[in-house]
């Protein structure tokens, strides 16, 4: 396959091209059955990149959020792509500009290529394996990144504004986190991904649309995302394509250098 990368970041700039503009027209949002909410916003997105996806990569399937909360999974395979049309529909709600567009391709388990787009900031993050990790801002041109080395006096976590767990300034502490930066959405993941910070640990709930696209980038600057067993312990490479757990992921930590 050639780079799946242009076909995704079109389809992600015109979701969120109308993302933007309800967001500067203000909408309303509803409260899903596991009292998340969701926004005309979210589903407008959607269905924007559904069909680019589809019109790009007529075989391959798309696990997509709000399909998915409506019962619609299809059946994924070795290859397929993890869509969440508003990552931080919360901060789109507060207007606090962190909020994005989050499009992986999954390949056997492991995201490979991933976009991830700021409509308010019009901020553009993608990146592959084997392609390296770019941040561009709207249609401007494109600067590679990387993750930074871990620097001598302590590192600077990243985490949830809105979803901290209990317990985490002390599991923070742990890992030689001596700065904590809050941030919304998976912009966490970029700004690991790009040297801003060194480490971004989540203890608490995510769904898998919530972290395919931010750990295809992060891995392609050179990172890594680790799940975390029961007792704490670094497991491998989170995974993803897992119904038999409905597509949640367990703790992690994401890694820069």
């Amino acid at each position: 396959m050639t780079s799946p990368l242009p076909p995704m970041i079109e389809a992600a700039l015109a979701a969120g091209e109308e993302i933007e503009r309800l967001y500067v027209e203000g909408c309303e949002a509803e409260e899903k059955l596991d009292g998340s909410p969701v926004t005309i916003a979210d589903r407008h997105a959607e269905l924007i990149i559904l069909e680019r996806l589809a019109r790009a990569f007529p075989h391959i399937p798309v696990l997509a959020e709000e399909e998915a909360c409506a019962g619609r999974i299809p059946e994924l395979g070795q290859l397929f792509f993890c869509v969440d049309p508003l990552d931080g529909t919360k901060g789109f709600l507060q207007r606090n500009g962190e909020f994005t567009v989050n499009i992986a391709l999954v390949e056997e388990g492991v995201p490979v290529a991933g976009v991830i787009y700021a409509p308010d900031s019009k901020l553009l993050y993608y990146g592959a394996r084997g392609e390296g990790a770019h941040k561009a801002t709207g249609h401007g041109g494109a600067e590679a990144i990387a993750t930074r080395p871990p620097p001598a006096h302590g590192l600077t976590g990243i985490g949830s504004r809105n979803h901290a767990a209990a317990g985490t300034a002390e599991r923070n502490a742990g890992l030689g986190i001596i700065d904590y930066v809050p941030s919304g959405s998976s912009l966490k993941f970029c700004l690991v991904a790009e040297g801003l910070a060194d480490v971004y640990p989540r203890y608490g709930p995510t769904s898998e649309w919530d972290t395919a696209a931010g750990q295809a980038i992060l891995e392609a600057a050179g990172g890594r995302v680790l799940a975390l067993d029961g007792e704490g312990r670094e497991a491998g490479s989170l995974r993803y394509g897992n119904a038999d757990r409905a597509f949640l992921n367990p703790n992690f930590i994401a890694w820069g250098r």
